[in-house]
């Protein structure tokens, strides 16, 4: 009798959180999830500066987001996709607050035009470096929101939801990280006249 009663809580929770193994539900899950891996991971990438951490925070991302799928309530798949991966990093990757600014030159590119000439390339290089390099030294707060928005395309609604800070707030932050972009690249580009 106790057998059983375990068995049925066990089905009550698996029915409550979802069957993982439904091959329905995993398709879904796919067609929805998955053109958004490469958003995701350039967002993890960016919140935790290393690749290999980037990688498991967004296994662990999807692995949550499967596990929850039934509780998505439509609407935009990829915000709600950086809402899971921004509380992983923060959940599991918080006691973690050093950096390596070595890590960073195995970054995929995130800005690719195809160059004209040899020498455009090798600027192009240099500039895309200098970006990534000036975005990678904005503070977390100013970081993640001018990844979210310009880099991922979000609205200022989307990453308030996001970050769960008021619009204003987000619009703030992007003002202040734009800022200091801006003086980082004028600065930049002193020192190389």
């Amino acid at each position: 009798m106790m057998l059983a009663g375990r068995r049925r809580s066990s089905r009550a929770r698996s029915a409550m959180a979802g069957d993982v193994h439904d091959p329905e539900r995993a398709r879904r899950f796919r067609e929805a999830a998955l053109p958004h891996l490469d958003e995701v991971y350039t967002l993890a990438r960016y919140l935790l500066r290393n690749a290999a951490d980037a990688d498991d925070a967004v296994q662990e991302c999807y692995l949550r987001a499967l596990k929850h799928f039934d509780t998505f309530r439509g609407g935009a798949m990829r915000p709600w996709l950086f809402a899971i991966l921004r509380n992983v990093c923060k959940a599991t990757y918080a006691q973690r607050r050093f950096v390596d600014p070595d890590t960073a030159e195995d970054a995929v590119p995130l800005w690719s035009e195809p160059p004209e000439t040899p020498e455009s390339q090798v600027l192009r290089r240099r500039d895309d470096q200098s970006i990534r390099d000036m975005v990678s030294a904005l503070p977390a707060v100013f970081r993640e929101a001018i990844v979210l928005r310009e880099i991922n395309g979000l609205s200022y609604g989307e990453i308030a939801e996001i970050v769960g800070a008021p619009v204003g707030t987000v619009m703030s932050r992007l003002a202040r990280a734009r800022s200091i972009l801006r003086a980082a690249w004028l600065s930049a580009e002193e020192k190389a006249q």
